[in-house]
């Protein structure tokens, strides 16, 4: 009789038990986290360049690789020391942090072979090592990733296999095709698009039209609608690919996406009508000149989303003004919301069941200068 009873207390322990499981998976997915977002980084020394191929093929970017060299050797420590101390306070927090996301020009590239882009990418993930921020280190595919001789082999070789690992400590069904790859945590997809392959855009209209997370971020390096001075910077911008432009705005309006980018060096948030929805898009850089700087040329509301932006960079490209000015008349008919600042450091990007928040810090300043709503 005894082991009767014990039997049908351990029966009606395990049917209640397994009866919890999805509230309990339920109540895991709707925990609140964030994540640290970086923008470019352009880790580099000078001694990851081929000089002489640098002469004959870029000789215009040296002064930028020297610039590069010295951010990275002067200021990109004490950078990472102030998102390791942001880190500490959201520990403690409610929405804990799960990982850094990195939106591409991981490297700064334009090393001449792939035996000094593989040294320049295996010495960058080794100062990322160091920080030690204790939390996996996801990024997307930035042009400087995969340019000059060898860069592209380079990636394949170091880059990648890192980019995978980091992703399934996040998830271990974390998914990869090349570059291009999915994970999901808390009931939010991220896909990471490579803005550099040519079958990129096929591959994320597949995963939109299979997703079943309530919130889906979009990695990508290039921004998806123009901001700032340079509004052909955009992925799909030349006139042949205009088709695969609407495609790209239609997927993400629909989906209500949240996009990350960054290589304008700039930051931006802005909401854009398309798909008969509308989608967000928010750019950081991380190319900290100064840990104390402070945010400049600060444009707030549609009104400022006009062609006057061209402004902003006075020696950017005169010849092409009249091209910049007009994309942004016809761009700024789709926009519900703009914000731009000539500034670089680090945001924290909070996510709350429906709730999506994104707090930006200029250089190492561990107040926020500006907090922006991304949730659709």
């Amino acid at each position: 009789m005894n082991n009767q009873m014990f039997a049908r207390r351990r029966f009606i322990q395990t049917a209640l038990c397994a009866a919890a499981a999805p509230r309990l998976v339920q109540a895991e997915s709707a925990k609140p986290f964030s994540f640290i977002l970086l923008g470019d980084l352009h880790y580099d020394q000078l001694n990851h360049h081929d000089f002489q191929w640098l002469e004959t093929h870029k000789a215009g970017d040296l002064s930028q690789i020297k610039n590069y060299s010295r951010l990275t050797r002067e200021v990109m420590p004490s950078m990472f020391a102030a998102v390791n101390q942001r880190l500490v306070a959201l520990r403690e927090s409610a929405a804990p942090p799960v990982f850094i996301l990195q939106v591409g020009d991981l490297v700064e590239g334009l090393c001449g072979s792939a035996e000094l882009a593989a040294k320049q990418n295996r010495e960058a993930l080794e100062f990322i090592a160091k920080a030690d921020f204790g939390l996996p280190f996801l990024f997307t595919k930035g042009n400087h990733d995969v340019t000059g001789d060898g860069a592209v082999e380079a990636f394949g070789e170091v880059l990648l296999p890192f980019m995978t690992q980091q992703a399934q400590r996040v998830n271990s069904s974390a998914m990869h095709s090349k570059a291009n790859y999915t994970l999901t945590h808390a009931d939010t997809q991220f896909a990471f698009f490579d803005a550099y392959a040519s079958d990129s855009l096929d591959w994320l209209e597949a995963v939109a039209s299979k997703r079943t997370a309530s919130q889906w971020f979009v990695a990508i390096h290039p921004p998806v609608v123009p901001y700032g001075a340079r509004a052909t910077w955009h992925i799909f911008s030349d006139d042949k690919s205009a088709s695969k432009r609407a495609k790209l705005l239609d997927i993400l309006g629909q989906h209500e996406a949240i996009v990350l980018g960054g290589h304008l060096h700039k930051f931006s948030a802005l909401v854009r009508q398309a798909g008969g929805k509308r989608f967000t898009q928010l750019a950081v850089s991380s190319v900290v000149s100064a840990l104390d700087e402070k945010p400049r040329d600060v444009l707030h509301g549609v009104a400022a989303y006009n062609g006057d932006q061209v402004n902003l960079e006075p020696q950017h490209s005169p010849n092409t003004v009249t091209q910049r000015r007009d994309i942004y008349e016809v761009e700024r008919k789709q926009l519900t919301a703009f914000d731009y600042a000539n500034t670089a450091g680090f945001a924290v990007v909070t996510v709350n069941g429906g709730q999506v928040e994104a707090t930006i810090h200029a250089g190492s300043r561990q107040v926020a200068f500006q907090k922006v709503p991304l949730s659709a």
